[in-house]
């Protein structure tokens, strides 16, 4: 599994010109789900967000964690991150996961993060949605559980 974890200010999806999620300062997760992703990825993934110490410390320095710091999450399935654009000009969705296999983990990895007790939001899976953000930093990281075993 891969995410784009961006630490947001805020963030919102919208569908058909409808807020459907929103959250306030937390992060923004774009989630992709490979064909060799399993539950293992799903809770490593969810685990290693969870306590990423991104967020500012009162006594300084980037120290806490979304779980310390009290924030929120939005998850939103974004199958391009396995997009290979290595060869020619059009990118190949041959690593992604169909969505009868990535839809269960992308629920697990929500799940897992719910079952910490942090405040998830989520976009509609497999949707054609408008992401809004306001990012803070910028901090931006790509985590990828192909790189964690």
């Amino acid at each position: 599994m891969r995410a784009v974890v961006q630490r947001v200010l805020q963030a919102k999806v919208s569908v058909d010109d409808e807020v459907v999620a929103a959250i306030r300062a937390g992060l923004l997760v774009l989630l992709g789900v490979s064909r060799e992703d399993r539950e293992e990825d799903a809770c490593w993934l969810a685990d290693k967000t969870a306590h990423l110490r991104i967020f500012e410390h009162p006594d300084g320095g980037a120290n806490r964690s979304v779980l310390e710091r009290g924030g929120e999450l939005l998850v939103v399935s974004q199958f391009t991150l396995y997009g290979d654009c290595r060869k020619g000009r059009r990118p190949s969705w041959s690593r992604a996961a169909p969505p009868e296999q990535a839809k269960p983990l992308y629920h697990q990895y929500v799940d897992r993060l719910r079952s910490l007790a942090i405040p998830v939001q989520t976009g509609v899976f497999g949707g054609d949605m408008l992401v809004s953000l306001v990012n803070d930093g910028p901090v931006t990281l790509l985590l990828d559980s192909e790189k964690s075993f």
